[in-house]
């Protein structure tokens, strides 16, 4: 079995290729030359068989995560299926199911069967909750538990899956006298640390990399290559742990691609407008040039209940300076499980970042849709200013709710400042528009 990395380095067109090629307007040569160098990646996990492909990285749109999934508080798989048709119907790119409670076997099967986007997960949480349902400490998962894991959701059909591999104990000596104010809060590599420390050993997903490699080649998973030692606060932002993680992620990408394995490299939580975009060189260069997934980033600490703004902020800037996908934030961040309206705020939040993004970075039709919704603006078109609306349910609810007799906006009224200009230059927006 070859991967979509493979194929492309033969010249050989596949489908999910040739659908990308043409959802993005470029053509097949040019993408194919990126997939093959690795700079894009086509997650397509061969038993995922209901998936439209989408493709990540340079020169492309950029693509949207939605996370949802089960918490050990709440397993209700019909709740996250509705979070799941309200990512299919506010036009995220990709899911993550990171469920830890309830039947997270069932739970992931069910999800994979109703999703036609590209998924992804967080094998060791399923290590995790097995080894603990099992009374036993987190810290005393075993290698096998580990990987078991990892073969089951790949074998289930997730197109890529986030592994913590770029842990190592030199990085977590560098940790120990880092200072930090929020330490670690990745979930991920809590528990790969925990182990580490506590059992004395290597992280076994840096020291069986070719183990982890074998899966990946047998499924065509996409391996995302996760920052445990992100930083979780501004003040913890590119300092020497985060580094010296990336430094060793930078390795395995080069691995990875020797292997035939596609690859891309999770990248920082929270970090100050002035080093986004130093730390999108920092992992352009370090990377290879590997496709950038970046949470936020988070701009400022102190907007719990709206980080979806923060991590808006810092992903438009983020992406234009070299991220390729951008994971949502929900207002519900740092608070507790998102419900369906939190997801779909994040969505609507990274949209509108990557967007923003699309039309820096010149990506074909950005601009264009602009240039649609301000000629339907200017005409008081309020159909056509629907139709391009990022959401026209929100458009038409408030457009409902604030019209007033005369045909513009409540804002001016009778004042409208485009007709009164439009009136005396004489001149309509058909003439320019």
């Amino acid at each position: 079995m070859k991967t979509q990395l493979e194929y492309a380095r033969e010249g050989i067109v596949t489908p999910q290729l040739k659908h990308v090629a043409e959802e993005e307007g470029i053509p097949e040569e040019v993408l194919i030359k990126k997939v093959a160098d690795g700079s894009v990646v086509i997650p397509a996990n061969i038993n995922h068989t209901n998936l439209i492909p989408c493709g990540i990285g340079e020169g492309l749109r950029i693509k949207i995560n939605a996370n949802i999934g089960t918490s050990s508080d709440t397993g209700d798989v019909n709740t996250e299926l509705e979070k799941l048709k309200v990512c299919i119907d506010y036009k995220a790119d990709a899911v993550m199911d990171l469920s830890t409670g309830g039947d997270i076997n069932a739970i992931r099967k069910t999800i994979i069967e109703n999703c036609p986007l590209t998924i992804g997960s967080v094998p060791i949480y399923q290590a995790l909750v097995e080894t603990t349902a099992s009374y036993k400490a987190v810290v005393n998962m075993t290698e096998d538990d580990l990987f078991n894991a990892i073969e089951a959701h790949c074998r289930d059909g997730m197109d890529f899956i986030t592994v913590h591999c770029g842990i190592t104990r030199r990085a977590v000596e560098l940790l120990k006298y880092e200072g930090r104010v929020t330490d670690v809060v990745s979930r991920g590599g809590a528990f790969v640390i925990a182990w580490m420390l506590h059992n004395n050993k290597e992280n076994p997903l840096y020291e069986h990399f070719d183990k982890l490699l074998e899966i990946a080649h047998k499924y065509d998973v996409t391996l995302s290559l996760g920052d445990g030692l992100r930083p979780g606060s501004t003040a913890d932002a590119t300092d020497r742990a985060q580094i010296e993680e990336l430094i060793t992620l930078g390795e395995l990408v080069d691995r990875a691609r020797a292997a035939g394995v596609q690859a891309m490299v999770e990248g920082p939580g929270h970090v100050p407008l002035n080093q986004i975009i130093t730390n999108m060189q920092l992992q352009k260069t370090i990377c290879h040039n590997a496709p950038f997934y970046v949470l936020g980033p988070l701009v400022t600490d102190i907007a719990a209940g709206y980080d979806h703004i923060t991590g808006a902020i810092g992903g438009a800037i983020a992406a234009t300076n070299g991220a390729s996908f951008l994971c949502y934030v929900t207002p519900a961040e740092h608070i507790g499980l998102p419900d369906i309206e939190d997801v779909k705020n994040g969505i609507i939040a990274s949209r509108i970042a990557a967007h923003a993004a699309d039309i820096a970075n010149g990506i074909p039709g950005a601009a264009e849709r602009d240039r649609r919704m301000s000629a339907a603006r200017k005409k008081l078109d309020w159909e056509g200013q629907k139709v391009e609306c990022i959401d026209p349910v929100k458009f038409s609810e408030m457009r409902r709710n604030k019209q007033t007799a005369t045909e513009a906006c409540s804002m001016c009224g009778k004042y409208c400042a485009m007709k009164i200009v439009e009136k005396e230059l004489g001149i309509s927006c058909g003439d320019h528009c």
